[in-house]
């Protein structure tokens, strides 16, 4: 028992560590641009929500140890505070758009590297999966709205796509079943993040960023529809089976004379 609360005590140190950094982060992004106050709530509430989910995530796991590659990814959520922050400011003042689009560039280039690093390191877990795909979903989240500004609100489809699959799963408990790895769904993830940091960066026509971010939204579209089409399928399919096996005929007591 005492071992178990060492690993425990270690596990939340680390937690305790990045919500340290994220609030040093926002202490020089405060005194880089003067950030108002939406900017500092949300940098705020970001950095505390990261900290009390992955506590409590971790006090429920098995880990022993935080390992390298969750890390890696608590530096990312670090640089998505960040962002947030920059973007929740945005809506009081003229955004640092070449900062904005600096944090996201770096934090869409860390992504797959803590991948890479639990696999090397042997590290692999699921909580680790679920941050780092947690983190990824809400910079997406983020960004389209900073994106929808300029682009209309239409965008936010995209943030908000992954959510929506989430709440649907509640409702229909067969939307949980595990995926096939695909190549194809990791690409298009990775795209959304690039095609939204493209059009936020302003460098290029509107009709263009228009475009690219269309087509993101597309991607996304076919991406899930065609998972939700395979879900459905293996789940009818399953049924099916569970039809077909005949149940067991029931025991009945021997009589025993007496």
């Amino acid at each position: 028992m005492a071992l178990n609360n060492t690993y425990d005590a270690r596990l939340q140190q680390e937690t305790a560590v990045g919500a340290g950094v994220q609030l040093l982060l926002l202490a020089l992004l405060g005194t880089a641009i003067g950030m108002g106050v939406a900017g500092w709530l949300s940098g705020l509430a970001f950095a505390f929500a990261t900290w009390a989910v992955l506590s409590r995530a971790l006090h429920r796991s098995a880990l022993r140890s935080f390992g390298p590659a969750n890390r890696v990814t608590l530096g990312r959520a670090t640089l998505v505070g960040g962002v947030t922050a920059l973007v929740a400011d945005s809506f009081e003042s003229a955004p640092p758009v070449t900062l904005l689009v600096g944090l996201t560039a770096v934090a869409l280039l860390l992504d797959g590297v803590d991948g890479k690093v639990a696999r090397r390191t042997g590290t692999s877990s699921a909580l680790g999966a679920r941050f780092d795909m947690e983190v990824d979903a809400f910079l997406i989240l983020v960004l389209s709205v900073y994106v929808a500004t300029e682009l209309g609100p239409w965008v936010l489809l995209i943030g908000a796509m992954r959510y929506a699959f989430v709440a649907a799963a509640r409702l229909a408990p067969w939307l949980n079943a595990p995926l096939p790895p695909s190549f194809a769904r990791k690409t298009v993830a990775a795209l959304q993040g690039i095609c939204l940091l493209v059009a936020g960066a302003g460098l290029l026509p509107y009709a263009v960023e228009f475009g690219v971010v269309l087509l993101a939204l597309g991607s996304l579209v076919w991406s899930f529809g065609r998972d939700v089409v395979w879900l459905w399928r293996n789940a009818r399919q399953v049924e099916v089976l569970e039809e077909e096996i005949p149940a067991a005929p029931a025991k009945t007591p021997e009589l025993v004379a007496g």
